[in-house]
């Protein structure tokens, strides 16, 4: 089940709030500029489907997004417990960092972590199946895939490279809680 929860910034241990009802998500997160909806597949997606297939699947929507706001790559990233390093990439994306562009993941399977600290607060939003988030340019946040990561998500991205980040050096991440497997 997705689920938000917010705590002060000084207090990793305490949260302020917890909501679990997809409207509540979505309003709570669009306050501070943060776009969470829940998409379906226009076909069904078969497991192992190729990064086409599970694109096609979504094309109505991805096109939308694409003509709303300027996105110009998609792609499919695709991790489970077996990838060979799926260590490395945790590691990479637990710290906290920004982008100069919009950070936009659907969850096409699985789940993932975006924990997002914004002003004074720190929005962790576990993301599942169905699950579009769209996190803005300049927004410090984090990813957590679990130790056993299995998720399959498309990206939009508005830079042809992909995915660059400008890494803070702010040890924040390390405070919250993680994505538990």
């Amino acid at each position: 089940m997705s689920s938000l929860t917010v705590y002060h910034q000084s207090s990793p241990d305490v949260p302020n709030k917890v909501l679990t009802h997809v409207e509540d998500i979505a309003t709570t997160l669009g306050e501070v500029g943060v776009r969470f909806e829940r998409w379906q597949a226009s076909a069904p997606i078969q497991p192992g489907a190729s990064q086409d297939e599970v694109i096609a699947a979504y094309r109505g929507q991805i096109d939308q997004l694409k003509a709303e706001r300027g996105y110009a790559t998609v792609d499919v990233i695709s991790l489970d417990r077996k990838h060979p390093q799926k260590d490395e990439l945790r590691a990479k994306f637990l710290d906290e960092h920004r982008h100069g562009e919009d950070e936009v993941r659907f969850f096409v399977a699985g789940r993932g972590l975006f924990t997002l600290h914004i002003d004074d607060y720190v929005y962790a939003v576990l993301c599942e199946k169905n699950d579009l988030i769209s996190v803005p340019a300049g927004t410090r946040h984090w990813f957590d895939m679990g130790e056993f990561p299995h998720f399959v998500a498309i990206r939009l991205f508005n830079n042809p490279e992909g995915w660059v980040a400008s890494f803070t050096g702010d040890d924040i991440a390390s405070r919250f809680p993680r994505l538990e497997d």
